[in-house]
């Protein structure tokens, strides 16, 4: 097993697990990590396709590397602005998660009687 191997399999480990993540978990602050995890699994994997286009020789090209560069600062950028939305949650309901339809919709239902 080489290296570009080897590196593709960690990177569908990760997409994997943020998948899981997003799936599974309910609070906010999770679904951001996990979101995280999902997208670095997917900067890996796409590295490593470009490493192996190189290798076959196709030649190096720069443009796979400058894409990832900017993805990964932009998932950074929209780490930022979620962590902030969920702190401004926080401050204004006194909790972390958003409530659940089924409880707006009694809510509504026992306001109209």
């Amino acid at each position: 097993m080489n290296a570009a191997t080897l590196f593709g399999l960690c990177g569908a480990a990760l997409v994997g697990l943020g998948l899981y993540g997003l799936v599974t978990n309910p609070e906010p602050l999770r679904k951001i990590l996990a979101f995280n995890l999902l997208g670095s699994g997917v900067f890996l994997v796409f590295g490593v396709v470009a490493k192996r286009a190189a290798a076959s020789g196709l030649g190096g090209d720069p443009v796979p590397q400058a894409m990832v560069i900017t993805a990964i600062v932009v998932a950074f950028a929209a780490t930022a602005m979620a962590i902030a939305l969920v702190l401004r949650l926080l401050q204004e309901t006194g909790r972390s998660t958003l409530s659940s339809d089924t409880s707006a919709a009694t809510d509504t239902a026992g306001a109209d009687s």
